[in-house]
């Protein structure tokens, strides 16, 4: 029988809490069974985790010298590939860890970063993923070139093309990346005016946008599907979704929107992939409304709120209306959550999302009624208005004149109500 499984590479996992570090990255075992999950999500397994408290990180080598040496042994006992750090490492750490250990050494954002690069898969996520792997290289590059000029000064051999002066190698590369860096913040800058293209089309057609934010896991995809009757894969892993998804859903005879799903956030999100990702994200600052999706069953539930909050602050859509979608309320035994814009679903099984539909369309009303106008050829002008800013739902051209359905805002319907056949202004109650 042919061995066709492919072996996951295994991983001991480290973690440090330090006095001296903010308590955010301070590493925990909520945060380390995190990073296990992470670890199963790029296709690994983590075979023992190593915690370890102290004042301030080690300079040198991050974790004591002591932890070092028994992640070694844990290494060598499991016949590990991989250590896999909960924080993240100067390039002097990785580098000496790299040589300690003797297996190729990640911190978190590495991770996430190789997560990312394996899942992106429009041409826009790919490009956000290698603008990010870039900017976190470029200041690992002398680590890097200090190793191999080490090994040639002890009589090693220099890979091909890298014998010479290592810092002019270096240098070299460097300008290569930067050049790189800049050509794809070129192309995102031509995807963010895209972007800004079809935005104007929605905001000629009316067309309200309610964007899916949430920790990463939380059922964001799970929720869009349930309510548009979609097949968007959703998976319980972290990082599922990575490409912003976007459908149509009808909340009433009168109001259209477009569901966003957006890469969901974790904490400790590496601040130069919140960077490479703005031109997906920037999509928050535009949304008329936020489902802000909330994993009700998992205990963590309130730091992961705490986390979107940040991140949604951090991309300046802190102002935007915003409703809080605990999931999975199926799965929850204690009182649940409520309030003014707070609303309990089950992705999952369809309960709640009734009420989630009616509090959208709370929301997004905006005074919109639907009219039928028949307008003089005379003032057919009146059409564009109504292109511009209302939603044509029907147009007719008779002998005598323009016949229209339409949904229109109370700006739009004071200039039009007089095509309204029989319309009269109500009268005020002292005029009768």
């Amino acid at each position: 029988m042919n061995e066709t499984a492919v072996r996951k590479e295994r991983a001991v996992l480290a973690g440090l809490s330090a006095l001296s570090m903010e308590v955010r990255e301070r590493s925990s075992d909520v945060s380390m069974d995190e990073l296990a999950s992470l670890v199963e999500t790029a296709g690994g397994e983590s075979v023992a985790v190593i915690m370890q408290n102290l004042p301030s990180p080690n300079t040198h080598s991050f974790i004591g010298e002591g932890k070092v040496r028994e992640m070694k042994d844990l290494i060598e006992a499991n016949d590990c590939d991989l250590a896999v750090f909960d924080n993240e490492l100067t390039p002097s750490q990785m580098r000496v860890l790299g040589e300690e250990l003797g297996v190729k050494v990640l911190d978190r954002s590495g991770l996430i970063l190789d997560i990312f690069a394996q899942r992106a898969q429009t041409r826009e996520g790919q490009l956000q993923v290698e603008l990010a792997q870039y900017k976190y290289l470029l200041p690992r590059l002398t680590g890097m070139w200090t190793h191999l000029v080490r090994q040639t000064a002890s009589g090693g051999s220099s890979p091909i093309g890298t014998r010479g002066p290592g810092e002019t190698q270096l240098e070299t590369d460097r300008r290569h990346i930067r050049r790189k860096i800049q050509k794809l913040e070129e192309e995102l800058s031509e995807v963010r005016k895209n972007r800004e293209t079809q935005r104007r089309r929605r905001e000629k057609n009316a067309m309200p946008v309610v964007a899916l934010v949430g920790y990463t896991n939380a059922g964001k995809s799970s929720l869009l599907n349930c309510l548009t009757d979609s097949d968007i894969p959703a998976n319980d892993r972290l990082f599922d979704t990575l490409d912003t998804t976007t459908r149509r859903f009808r909340i009433d005879e009168t109001q259209e929107i477009l569901i966003s799903d957006t890469v969901g956030f974790i904490r400790k999100l590496p601040t130069h992939l919140i960077e490479a990702f703005k031109a997906t994200l920037e999509e928050l600052s535009f949304a008329d409304v936020l489902l802000h999706v909330i994993d009700l069953s998992n205990p963590e539930w309130e730091e992961q709120v705490r986390v979107v909050e940040s991140l949604i602050r951090q991309l300046g859509a802190e102002q935007t209306p915003c409703i809080r979608v605990f999931n999975k309320c199926d799965l929850y035994m204690g009182i649940l959550p409520h309030g003014e814009d707070v609303v309990c679903i089950s992705a999952k099984t369809g309960e709640g999302t009734a009420d989630l539909v009616e509090k959208l369309a709370s929301l997004l009303d905006r005074g919109k009624r639907r009219v039928h106008l028949s307008v003089p050829y005379s003032n057919a002008g009146i059409t564009d208005l109504l292109n511009r800013e209302a939603i044509l739902e029907n147009m007719e051209y008779t002998d005598t004149s323009i016949e229209i359905d339409a949904v229109v805002t109370p700006d739009v319907f004071g200039r039009v109500k007089q095509f309204i056949p029989g319309w009269t202004e109500p009268r005020e109650e002292w005029e009768s």
